[in-house]
């Protein structure tokens, strides 16, 4: 059985989306997952940022929730990242559309992470517990189903928080944890 895919989309891929990742993570393994049962990856729709590791900002708030930083280094954003996942998370909804722009059928499967997380917060838990990859396809189609072909609304947006001081990327941070805890909980949980 394949591990669930979840690719996290930001900009320059060293702030939202490194956080977003490592903090996924580090819920689904608060919650029992092991690592053959969720990938978790990140990219930025920019490329200036490859190869340099998380914003020390970013990770100072992975590593104030649990969080792991250990070998991160930024990618640009290719269509085979997104083919190759299960549930697209972007910080805007520019991301979702520059997602839908390298590969038109992911659309079904792209939410902004405000967004996601709305959709999600009452959606009963999809199949059985211990078969994560099909709990996670079936808990995308269920928020896609949700949001009744409605886009994303601002407020589902996550502010850019480079350059700015640790209250900023501690809010940041607590919006992405907002949504990364119900997903791993929605994944990995027996019930909520």
């Amino acid at each position: 059985m394949p591990p669930f895919s979840v690719l996290c989309v930001c900009m320059g891929n060293i702030c939202r989306s490194p956080m977003a990742e490592r903090l996924l993570v580090a819920d689904a393994l608060a919650l029992g997952a092991t690592p053959d049962q969720l990938l978790v990856h990140g990219a930025g729709t920019g490329g200036w940022h490859a190869g340099e590791p998380m914003d020390p900002q970013a990770a100072k708030q992975v590593l104030a929730r649990g969080g792991d930083v250990t070998g991160f280094r930024a990618r640009k954003l290719l269509a085979e990242h997104v083919e190759a996942s299960d549930l697209i998370l972007t910080a805007t909804i520019e991301q979702v559309d520059f997602v839908a722009g390298l590969c038109s059928d992911a659309a079904p499967r792209t939410f902004v992470f405000g967004e996601f997380g709305r959709l999600i917060r009452d959606l009963p838990l999809p199949a059985p517990a211990g078969d994560v990859y099909a709990r996670g396809v079936a808990l995308v189609e269920a928020a896609d189903a949700a949001r009744a072909g409605e886009r994303a609304v601002a407020s589902d947006e996550l502010d850019d928080p480079w350059g700015r001081g640790d209250s900023y990327f501690s809010r940041v941070a607590d919006e992405i944890h907002a949504t990364t805890k119900p997903l791993a909980e929605a994944l990995f949980a027996q019930s909520r």
